[in-house]
């Protein structure tokens, strides 16, 4: 299949630091391949404006295999952009045609400042994780943790939570700002296992309190965060959280 050259307009946010203001730049790019990343894209957009001596537009990235959950920013107001499932780094510029106009900013949640540009602060899901704290049980080596039964249909269901990447799709895609989907992977991979048994009541109750720390919104179940996450973490797993919440403080020592 051939390969076709665009032009585009890019409306980028440019912004300083999270106590500034921040506006909208436009800029121009050419002879684009659409062969190229939306990553890539950037890093054309970048070396040309080097070379003119400007400030190039900052963003966050890693791995560029759509495994790390750096590449965080809405694309025409969605996260991650058109594609489903996808995260920027896998979108491809054949998703344009010549002469569009691409719109590209940051998240916007206030658990998420923005540190420069198109970068923002999404450390406060690391603070979550590791409220969590540790599971006790050693499971050994490979052949020991083969060893152990679990029934395929709660392995299947750990195994997809455990997909999440953190990423923050969900809390962008939210009008809350809610980041329940994120929360209620992280807590039913490890809830489904038998490994995860011994702290499970006080892990939900302080990954819970957490994130109500950092100023995450409420939950409201309209399914936004579905249906951009780009590992298609299910809404059951905020069911199972809820029923987690409860069970651990209907049950908890006084």
């Amino acid at each position: 299949m051939s390969s076709n050259n665009l032009n585009l307009t890019l409306k980028v946010w440019k912004q300083k630091n999270s106590q500034d203001k921040g506006q909208f730049e436009t800029y121009q790019v050419k002879d684009i391949s659409d062969e190229m990343s939306f990553l890539e894209m950037f890093d054309v957009l970048n070396e040309k404006l080097i070379a003119e001596g400007k400030e190039p537009v900052t963003f966050d990235h890693d791995c560029r295999e759509g495994i790390c959950g750096a590449c965080s920013m809405y694309i025409d107001g969605k996260p991650h952009g058109p594609w489903l499932a996808n995260t920027v780094c896998q979108l491809h510029m054949r998703a344009y045609k010549d002469g569009d106009t691409v719109t590209v900013e940051p998240w916007r949640a206030n658990a998420f400042p923005v540190i420069k540009d198109l970068m923002v602060d999404r450390s406060a899901f690391d603070r979550i994780i590791q409220a969590g704290g540790y599971i006790s049980v050693n499971t050994g080596n490979a052949q020991d943790a083969n060893n152990i039964p679990i029934e395929k249909q709660l392995a299947d269901d750990s195994f997809a939570a455990a997909a999440c990447i953190g990423c923050g799709a969900c809390v962008a895609a939210c009008k809350n700002s809610s980041a329940m989907l994120f929360l209620s992977a992280k807590v039913s991979h490890l809830a489904l296992l038998p490994q995860g048994a011994i702290e499970r009541k006080t892990r939900v109750l302080n990954m819970i309190a957490q994130m109500d720390a950092e100023g995450f919104g409420a939950c409201t179940n309209t399914g936004a965060c579905e249906a951009v996450c780009p590992k298609e973490i299910s809404l059951t797993n905020i069911a199972r959280l809820n029923q987690e919440y409860l069970l651990a403080g209907l049950t908890a020592e006084k």
